[in-house]
């Protein structure tokens, strides 16, 4: 559903066999396809027929405010605060205005979030919604959640340590090199962990766009890091460019083998 240029990606990320790599630790997986919104779902009980109805539900009613409002798909730029929309809407534009993005840069963090929040208040005690990226987790273990960051030789080699009284928590991955929603950076990754995926999204999505702007690398990593440093709500941010990274704020890497 994010509007953007299209880029070629790896073929981990176009057929999303970096999901393989994924422990379940005793939960039940699924994948939910509605167009073109494609998540990964974990639960502590099989919630297949629960997580389509709750993705077409939340797809339906950003779908249903574009037809009302078109520039809220167009806009890269934040829109004013809509007290009437959905709460998915919402928390797409309150995300939008905190990141200095459109409310589209959010729109697969926001997504995974309410998916996962209506999991949990149908009852599960443990949920993780991973779509295309974007992550909300809620579990009552550690976890360990993979950067991948396209072509870099750093790919799936670094992780972030997730203490489970952390959660529930988001994080969420943008790139200049990877995908197909918008960037004008050139990042190969920025993660963002926050309290809220849609925020999350959208920050990692600023954030991407500062590297890049005739920055060299490391200057631009380290200009990306500050800005994230000083937007409320962002609890730690891992940038990725080639093999130059940098990190800020309450973040625990680790080394994948």
């Amino acid at each position: 559903m994010k509007r953007g240029k299209r880029r070629v990606a790896p073929q981990s990320y176009r057929h999303r066999s970096y999901r393989t790599m994924v422990g379940d630790d005793g939960l039940v997986s699924c994948r939910i396809q509605v167009r073109d919104t494609d998540l990964l779902v974990l639960a502590d009980r099989d919630v297949s027929i629960l997580a389509r109805e709750l993705t077409l539900q939340y797809r339906l009613q950003v779908e249903a405010y574009i037809q009302r409002y078109p520039h809220f798909l167009t806009s890269l730029r934040p829109l004013p605060e809509d007290s009437l929309a959905p709460a998915v809407v919402r928390a797409m534009l309150a995300a939008g205005a905190a990141a200095g993005v459109g409310p589209m840069a959010a729109v697969a963090g926001a997504i995974a979030e309410h998916v996962g929040a209506g999991l949990r208040m149908a009852g599960c005690d443990e949920v993780v919604v991973e779509n295309g990226g974007d992550i909300f987790l809620h579990r009552y273990c550690d976890c360990t959640v993979a950067i991948f960051a396209g072509e870099s030789p750093l790919s799936l080699r670094l992780g972030l340590h997730l203490p489970a009284g952390t959660m529930p928590l988001a994080v969420c991955t943008s790139s200049g090199t990877v995908g197909h929603s918008l960037s004008f950076g050139r990042a190969d990754s920025v993660t963002v962990v926050a309290g809220s995926a849609a925020l999350a999204d959208a920050v990692a999505t600023r954030l991407g766009n500062e590297i890049g702007r005739g920055k060299e690398a490391d200057g631009g990593i380290a200009h990306a890091l500050e800005i994230g440093r000083r937007i409320s709500g962002v609890r730690g941010v891992v940038v990725i460019c080639g093999e130059q990274m940098g990190a800020v704020g309450e973040v625990e890497l680790i080394g994948i083998s």
